[in-house]
């Protein structure tokens, strides 16, 4: 049974991670994912340290605030003239450090420092439960990024036509009234509260990876964004599931196992996609010059 709830979580947070990591591929802004996840350690540091507890919604909130910051100091250095990268590179490394400094010292006596923040261990989830009216509901990991899909599922349903044209042409959505800045700052708070959720159980670097890399190797199976949201959800859950026996076999990181095999399929698709597929181009530009 303990397998399933590993697995599970893993699989719910490549779903959650894959659904907002598409329209980053498709804005061509990915990293802004990566530093999020790191950028929002400050506020998650200080909301622990407000409330005292890593299960209050203030982490939420607080992460979630630290990943608007994130946003708009990235946006306003590069109106500014900062080239994209080294606004990227500045406010990462700024922020993340800022929380580093914040856990090393006022963290030290209590439950939290940065390797359960940073790597997590899926391996425990089974056994942090969660227990309403006497009842044991099951492993709490599984509601709280089972509820970060949720949400993500339901703003991206309802709102699907405004991500979409925001994403691939944001002048034409403002020209259609469509409140372009909104929307994006909708969708980098659902990254924010995406990265968060995953964090107790999972740790960042299973959440940078699946925030990314299946929706990568959609990106490369389709042109069609429905269509890749679906497929980056099952490449998520492939790994997921994959990953975890690979890890068993070799007794080695469940985490780092699912993430290596997202980038196993990636590389696949990357190099036999029909469309895309580095294999597949030099086998028509074969095709092509034959015939001439």
């Amino acid at each position: 049974m303990n397998d399933f709830w590993i697995i599970l979580v893993g699989a719910l947070v490549a779903c959650s991670c894959s659904v907002v990591g598409c329209f980053l591929v498709i804005r061509k802004i990915a990293m802004v994912g990566d530093a999020i996840s790191h950028s929002v350690l400050p506020g998650i540091v200080l909301a622990f340290l407000w409330s005292g507890s890593r299960e209050s919604i203030l982490i939420l909130m607080g992460a979630a605030l630290l990943g608007l910051v994130t946003v708009f100091l990235i946006q306003l250095f590069q109106n500014s003239g900062v080239q994209g990268d080294a606004a990227i590179g500045v406010v990462f490394t700024s922020l993340f450090t800022i929380g580093v400094l914040l856990v090393s010292l006022y963290t030290q006596q209590i439950d939290f420092d940065l390797d359960h923040v940073l790597y997590g261990e899926i391996a425990y989830t089974p056994w942090h439960t969660m227990t309403i009216a006497g009842m044991d509901m099951g492993p709490r990991a599984v509601w709280i990024v089972g509820g970060s899909f949720f949400i993500n599922i339901v703003l991206v349903f309802v709102f699907f036509k405004q991500f979409k044209i925001c994403s691939f042409d944001a002048a034409l959505a403002a020209a259609m009234g469509i409140p372009v800045m909104f929307f994006h700052y909708l969708l980098m708070s659902l990254v924010s509260v995406t990265t968060v959720a995953a964090f107790d159980s999972v740790g960042a670097i299973l959440v940078v990876g699946m925030l990314i890399i299946p929706a990568a190797t959609a990106y490369s199976l389709t042109d069609q964004l429905h269509r890749m949201i679906i497929i980056s959800m099952v490449m998520g859950i492939l790994s997921s599931v994959v990953g975890y026996y690979v890890a068993t076999a070799l007794d080695a990181s469940i985490s780092g196992c699912m993430v290596c095999v997202a980038a196993l399929f990636f590389t696949l698709a990357f190099l036999f996609s029909p469309s895309h597929g580095l294999i597949s181009r030099i086998w028509r530009r074969k095709v092509s010059f034959k015939s001439i």
